[in-house]
């Protein structure tokens, strides 16, 4: 009978038990009572005293003088900003995008801001010719596409306003929709209502979804996409866009992004 690694190695034991303290003091979200703790921990109020006695040395935790509330210390803040600093979004985004592309059965790729605006960085192509339209590094139109459409919303960018100008310009030279600051403002305003961008014109009986990934100080620094042949995409519409958004949530949590309640 094989051993996983993880049975196998040794560790700590009273470390493993005295960090239920610490997840549950993060899970709370604001300072708590000794009793409070205790019970969020499993263990007697006793118990967990001598192990906050120990955290407080080591800068982990601290008691409020007047209130005797205890929550999270000054080495607990350098340990969460070490680990966030660390994050390479792009990279920690990788097995998302696996994820997304098996559960949807779809093409999915990922988007940052760059320089000349919303920019592929990563793409996996289900079994379709939808990958053929997509390149890693290709700059999609920020008043067109579902990609550059959740920038537009979501991230704040000088330079789009710019990058939207011409577009539009060019948009009513080639006879294409929007060609108004007003149509795009409605396609905005649509677009944060619902928390994801859509659309199925961009490319011909191609449709897209995209959805913001936010980053610990609450901005967007990653589009999360998947896109279909329309038919068959908008027929499953509201599955996919939970799909998509579900994993976006989930990625923004991972890079340090705190959720509303309403979220």
């Amino acid at each position: 009978m094989r051993v996983s690694r993880r049975k196998a190695q040794q560790g700590v034991q009273s470390i493993e038990v005295g960090a239920r303290l610490l997840q549950a003091l993060v899970q709370a979200g604001r300072p708590q009572m000794l009793r409070d703790l205790a019970a969020a921990a499993g263990m007697p109020a006793a118990k967990a005293h001598r192990y906050l006695v120990s955290f407080a040395r080591m800068g982990l935790i601290e008691q409020g003088a007047q209130s005797g509330l205890y929550d999270l210390g000054s080495f607990a803040l350098e340990l969460g900003l070490g680990a966030i600093a660390r994050l390479d979004a792009v990279s920690v985004a990788a097995p998302v995008l696996q994820q997304l592309c098996a559960e949807t059965q779809q093409t999915v790729a990922l988007a940052v801001w760059a320089n000349h605006g919303a920019t592929i960085v990563r793409w996996l192509g289900a079994d379709s010719p939808v990958a053929a339209s997509l390149r890693v590094g290709s700059v999609m139109p920020l008043t067109r596409s579902a990609t550059g459409g959740v920038f537009l919303a979501f991230r704040a960018e000088e330079q789009a306003t710019k990058i939207v100008k011409a577009e539009l310009s060019e948009n009513a030279r080639n006879g294409i929709e929007p060609t108004s600051a007003d149509a795009v403002a409605r396609v905005v305003a649509q677009t944060r209502k619902r928390g994801y961008a859509y659309t199925s014109e961009f490319i011909p009986g191609v449709a897209g979804i995209a959805a913001p990934v936010y980053d610990s100080t609450g901005a967007m620094v990653l589009a999360l996409v998947a896109l279909g042949y329309s038919r068959l995409f908008e027929a499953s519409l509201g599955k996919l866009a939970a799909a998509v958004c579900g994993r976006a949530a989930g990625l923004s949590q991972r890079l340090g992004y705190k959720l509303s309640p309403e979220s």
